[in-house]
């Protein structure tokens, strides 16, 4: 192992080798999880609980997650499925805000880090473990969203961060995961990682990390279809919205987390919702990723064109700066703030009349939004006589003169 800056802990949350007996670890069964649940073990001499959350994963195989934890020393190893309350309780509330952050990458990993937290702290606490552990990076923003939400729901939890401590680089943990017969997925000839939930899969590491370098993403966006190879004829899909969540598609009554789930597969067919992204992250450095959001985007880009239909301008423009202040607040690690459940409160109340049939078409990695149905759609063809709305052009002369009147005067006092 290289011997590396030394890390000092500073924070009184964090764990320290003696004063914990028992660690809830975040296993996902990855690089860095796969290698600290040996680590911990040899330098905490503690038991180690593993937890792992079925939050609509498009490509992990949870079974063997959970018997490689048992395998590697977890005297417990514990898979939930939470798709359900993922979809329904943080999902739902990106949806109706348009998750969206510096462009379009829809905040899969954000959210999902959230719902993490949350029932981290339950399960400590269900099973008497003093310390919660996570695989996350000392130069990610995953770090502070997963102990800064631990903390705020449970101010005395302790925290174990081992990739802050050990020193250790990728090539450094892959090498020690093969020195002690660790199988995991990344390798000097793969050195991708991705964060997976049904939002979303992330993908960093390797040359995806250099901005000056085009990110192979033959080989490592394995789950759906490139763009390049996707079917040379569209496919018009219908999504129905009811107070600004997906209730259907195609017609098909779904629940929002199995919606997800096929919508995942249909657009992914056509590669959509493949983004390249150069990010500020939360820390304070760029972050360079590739990720895969096939029904997200399309969720997005349908849901964000009703709401325009059925709501005023003047809505329309304060809710596109909420929804850019939301994504940064999700992003930033502030979930459980109140300034959050403000906003939430505001998109409630915006989103009651965001319902109708949105129809988009899907091809070679785009979306369209093609037609929309609303019965709060403000467009004028929305209206007839029997409303008691008639457009009076004899009046858009005064309209104008009026209007324009402070440019005009501006204009000729300038003169």
């Amino acid at each position: 192992m290289k011997t590396k800056t030394k890390y000092i802990k500073a924070a009184s949350y964090e764990a320290k080798i003696g004063e914990v007996k028992k660690v809830l670890l975040l296993y996902s069964g990855g690089l860095d999880t796969s290698v600290m649940l040996k680590w911990i073990k040899d330098q905490y001499k503690v038991q180690i609980i593993a937890l792992t959350l079925d939050i609509g994963q498009q490509k992990d195989d949870l079974a063997a997650i959970k018997k490689k934890a048992l395998k590697f020393g977890a005297v417990k190893a514990i898979t939930l499925d939470v798709k359900e309350e993922f979809a329904n309780e943080y999902l739902a509330k990106g949806i109706k805000a348009n998750a969206c952050y510096q462009g379009n990458y829809h905040l899969s990993t954000p959210m999902g880090r959230a719902i993490v937290a949350k029932v981290a702290v339950d399960m400590a606490k269900k099973y008497g473990a003093d310390a919660i552990a996570h695989g996350c990076t000392g130069k990610g923003n995953d770090q502070v969203r997963i102990e800064g939400y631990a903390l705020t729901l449970n101010p005395k939890i302790k925290i174990i961060a081992p990739v802050r401590e050990w020193g250790m680089d990728r090539n450094d943990e892959i090498a020690y995961a093969k020195k002690h017969g660790i199988p995991v997925p990344a390798s000097f000839d793969f050195p991708y990682s991705v964060d997976d939930n049904m939002w979303g899969m992330t993908w960093e590491g390797g040359e995806i990390e250099d901005p000056a370098v085009i990110s192979p993403i033959e080989k490592f966006l394995t789950t759906y279809t490139l763009a390049q190879d996707a079917p040379n004829e569209p496919e018009f899909i219908k999504l129905t919205f009811k107070k600004g969540l997906p209730v259907a598609l195609n017609g098909e009554k779904l629940s929002l987390a199995a919606l997800i789930g096929k919508l995942n597969v249909i657009a992914g067919a056509h590669g959509v919702g493949v983004v390249h992204m150069v990010e500020d992250r939360l820390v304070g450095v760029k972050d360079v990723g590739v990720y895969e959001l096939p029904a997200a985007h399309v969720i997005i880009e349908a849901h964000k064109a009703l709401e325009k239909y059925v709501s005023t301008q003047k809505l329309n423009q304060l809710k596109d700066e909420m929804d850019i202040k939301w994504g940064y607040l999700c992003y930033n690690a502030l979930w459980y703030d109140p300034v959050m459940h403000s906003i939430n409160a505001f998109n409630d109340f915006v989103n009651q009349k965001v319902t109708g049939e949105v129809m988009v078409k899907l091809l070679k990695g785009k979306v369209d939004v093609v037609t929309m149905k609303s019965p709060f759609g403000l467009a004028h063809t929305s209206f007839t006589n029997s409303d008691g709305y008639k457009f009076n052009v004899n009046a858009s002369a005064g309209f104008i003169e009026i209007y324009s009147l402070q440019m005009k005067l501006a204009n000729q006092i300038g003169k």
